[in-house]
């Protein structure tokens, strides 16, 4: 049985600072393959594959324009381009295909209407007593326990206020 467990993280001011940084790291990372998504849409019809998104992002991080992206763990943004291309897969199947619509095309997320969330990595996401360790963020403290010895698929932080 897969369940879903919201627990509430306590972050030093520094490591709230690291957490806002991977949320809108994975923000930009999502419209940008969006924009490129559509852009290839627009000329040739043809859907790009996330792995030469992502190594196009790693070619792009070697450039001191775009640095900042490597402040944040890798995995948001291999796993922000994942996103936005199974949305949008899912929306141009249906395009193609009327009687197969899946979704309706994904929207852009802004800064102000959009949930701030980030993916972390499950196999580097340790736990111990009311703290968990994330990906460049270090140990943070929660505020409740989290389940030790568990294989956790799909960890999302967001922040919802």
């Amino acid at each position: 049985m897969i369940r879903a467990k919201k627990v509430r993280l306590r972050p030093t001011e520094e490591q709230e600072k690291q957490l806002w940084q991977s949320a809108g790291t994975a923000r930009w990372i999502f419209n940008w393959t969006l924009q490129m998504q559509e852009m290839n849409y627009r000329f040739g019809r043809k859907f790009i594959s996330n792995n030469d998104l992502r190594k196009h992002i790693t070619k792009m991080k070697q450039r001191p324009k775009y640095a900042w992206l490597n402040h944040v763990s890798n995995n948001i943004a291999k796993q922000a381009v994942k996103d936005a291309c199974d949305a949008y897969k899912k929306w141009f199947v249906g395009m193609t295909d009327k009687s197969r619509l899946k979704a309706e095309k994904p929207h852009f997320k802004s800064r102000k209407k959009s949930k701030p969330a980030f993916y972390n990595d499950n196999i580097k996401l340790k736990v111990k007593t009311k703290l968990v360790l994330l990906e460049k963020v270090g140990w943070v403290k929660t505020s409740e326990q989290l389940p030790v010895n568990t294989k956790y698929s799909n960890p999302r932080i967001s922040f919802d206020g």
